[in-house]
């Protein structure tokens, strides 16, 4: 009888993890992701080694929004993260340091850090969309990304729009190390 009971038990447990198992593989798969920033592109907004989860599934239920730090497959078969700047049939230039999406000036106040270290030159060259992708607007299906760190950023400078198929989620929560737990923007 009380191997019986052992039997039972064990089987018990097996089942729980592998359901434990088997639900982690879903969210991960499916929701939410952790991923390691690389490099300092995102810098003063996220460092080198920032540990943080993805929403995969904010951009199956809903739009990709200006400003969304995001995470995609680049060309390199390497993730990036990048901030969107753009959507789809957006006209994008910069002009002394200052962002025009559709003639409008934006505020980025995620780079006033960095423009205050460097008061004599623009963060940002200036450019025009056209420059930069041989098109007036951002096509439809895709986004323009760019780096937080401006001068030592790959992003759509160089190497076009993204398709927004190939956006992985976004991501706000930075999760290690721990002095930098919290939200982002």
């Amino acid at each position: 009888m009380k191997e019986k009971k052992t039997k039972n038990e064990t089987w018990e447990w097996i089942k729980a993890l592998l359901i434990a198992f088997g639900l982690a593989a879903i969210i991960r798969v499916f929701l939410f992701t952790p991923i390691v920033v690389d490099g300092i592109s995102m810098m003063p907004t996220l460092s080198d080694g920032d540990r943080m989860v993805v929403n995969k599934i904010g951009y199956t239920i809903g739009k990709p929004n200006r400003f969304d730090i995001v995470v995609f497959h680049a060309p390199e078969k390497k993730d990036y993260i990048k901030r969107i700047i753009g959507l789809p049939g957006d006209e994008v230039e910069y002009i002394d340091d200052v962002l025009y999406v559709n003639g409008k000036a934006f505020d980025e106040p995620y780079l006033d850090q960095y423009k205050a270290e460097i008061p004599d030159s623009p963060l940002t060259e200036d450019f025009k969309l056209e420059d930069k992708i041989q098109s007036k607007t951002i096509p439809e299906g895709h986004v323009f990304v760019l780096g937080d760190n401006r001068r030592k950023s790959k992003d759509s400078r160089h190497i076009g729009v993204i398709s927004i198929d190939e956006i992985i989620g976004n991501t706000k929560i930075v999760f290690w190390p721990i002095k930098d737990f919290g939200i982002v923007n």
